[in-house]
């Protein structure tokens, strides 16, 4: 396979081709693949869409714990299938592949790619609140509308820069090259799409949900039960710390410089195990294959190379139109021989060279 090229297209370009020259194969001869790669491929794509579709229902349910209210989490989860869609439209127009890299970018962002939607449902939720306060009723109509549309004013702006931030985290991955390069730009890429129609999106579509769907009696923080736990559990332990500055600050520098023991101890791969349920093959050969295993395979090894370098230099000499030697003359059959071998050895290099590269 040749360096940059699309591993399933070129699986898929042999099967066909396969298919094309099997009738005209003598009986009783057949074709029979012995590795098929696109297996795994397949499977580990699968597993990775599985994962995303999971943590797509994980974060709509934290949302509906959370804000304790179905119509109010529908904001955010509407929001996030939007923006994973979207995100796909950049990927067709640079034509990036959906793989394992491309889709692990979108999986990353899923978490953060909810924050606008949340903190702006929140915040109306809040207006709303202090509205029943004051007034002692529900706000309606016009009311409604004007108290939601003010708490996405509010948060709104420092929402987006904030979701900017984290979409341009990603950016040094674009000066990796070679092999590091091609693995992780396209995790960059995806992830940085999803973070930003995230934010577009907290900008243009979660407000006009909001209007749309935060209806209805809004319960506070306080009688949600997991909100009142939360708070009961944190309010003293933020007491104490701020008590306690500098001792909170001296833990807070240990348990940092602490963490270089188990950094120092962790293994270093390039790629991480994949149990996809196949195997992944990388043919090559061992130093130890390529040695001459006899003086006369020594022998004949160093006649052929020296043969090969001579009827290169011919070609050369000769042109590409025509085989003849420097004085003209044709060529016998053992220069043409040598020709022959020399093109082939010449092919074998380069696809060792186009192998090494896509390894």
């Amino acid at each position: 396979m040749r360096y940059g090229e699309n591993a399933l297209k070129v699986i898929a370009g042999i099967k066909k081709k396969i298919e094309e020259i099997k009738p005209s194969l003598p009986p009783g001869v057949r074709i029979v693949p012995t590795y098929d790669r696109s297996t795994l491929i397949y499977r580990a794509i699968d597993t990775l869409r599985e994962k995303l579709l999971e943590e797509s229902i994980v974060v709509a349910v934290i949302s509906v714990l959370f804000l304790w209210h179905v119509r109010s989490a529908l904001v955010a989860i509407i929001t996030l299938p939007v923006a994973i869609i979207l995100s796909f439209i950049p990927m067709l127009w640079l034509g990036l592949t959906s793989n394992i890299m491309s889709l692990g970018g979108i999986a990353i962002a899923i978490g953060a790619m909810v924050d606008a939607a949340i903190i702006m449902v929140e915040n109306a939720h809040r207006g709303l609140q202090q509205f029943r306060q004051k007034s002692g009723c529900d706000a309606r109509g016009r009311e409604r509308f004007d108290i939601i549309v003010s708490a996405a004013q509010t948060v709104g702006r420092p929402l987006f820069f904030s979701l900017l931030v984290i979409t341009v985290s990603f950016i040094p991955v674009f000066s990796l090259q070679g092999q590091e390069g091609r693995l992780f730009r396209p995790l960059a890429f995806t992830k940085t799409f999803s973070m930003f129609f995230a934010s577009l999106l907290g900008l243009v579509l979660v407000p006009v949900l909001m209007t749309w769907l935060i209806r209805g009696k809004v319960m506070s923080e306080k009688k949600n039960p997991i909100s009142a736990l939360l708070i009961a559990l944190y309010n003293p332990l933020v007491s104490l710390v701020l008590r306690f500055r500098w001792l909170t600050l001296g833990v807070a520098i240990g348990a940092l410089l602490f963490t270089w023991i188990p950094i120092s101890r962790l293994g270093k791969e390039f790629m991480p195990p994949l149990n996809e349920g196949t195997i992944l093959y990388m043919p090559g050969s061992s130093p130890r294959d390529l040695e001459p295993r006899s003086e006369q395979d020594s022998a004949n090894s160093r006649s052929y190379s020296q043969e090969v370098s001579r009827s290169r230099k011919r070609i050369r000499q000769g042109g590409s139109g025509r085989h003849a030697d420097r004085s003209g003359t044709a060529l016998d059959v053992r220069d043409r021989g040598a020709i022959e071998a020399s093109r082939t050895m010449a092919g074998r290099d380069d696809l060792a060279e186009n192998h090494c590269g896509n390894e």
